[in-house]
């Protein structure tokens, strides 16, 4: 069966402090974890983490603060269809 997409967003958040595939990893585990997140890329080369996500279950303020819990800060985002967002 497939999924419903129609509530899917994309958001791409600004990282700072990654300086390796380990942190990634770690970032990309500890949003993947969140239920309504469907994918997640990361790349520390970019400092960038893309997000597709269910807005009816999840919500950027919470991606943020699991970015934030795993150690990292963040410098703004943009969201689908939206401007970035400092």
């Amino acid at each position: 069966m497939a999924e419903n997409i129609t509530q899917n967003q994309l958001a791409i958040i600004r990282i700072e402090g990654m300086h390796c595939h380990k942190c990634e990893q770690t970032i990309q585990q500890t949003l993947g974890r969140e239920e309504g997140v469907a994918e997640v890329e990361v790349d520390f080369l970019s400092g960038q983490a893309s997000i597709l996500f269910d807005a009816g279950k999840v919500q950027i303020p919470r991606l943020i603060e699991l970015i934030h819990q795993a150690g990292y800060s963040t410098k703004g985002y943009a969201k689908s269809g939206t401007t970035a967002h400092e």
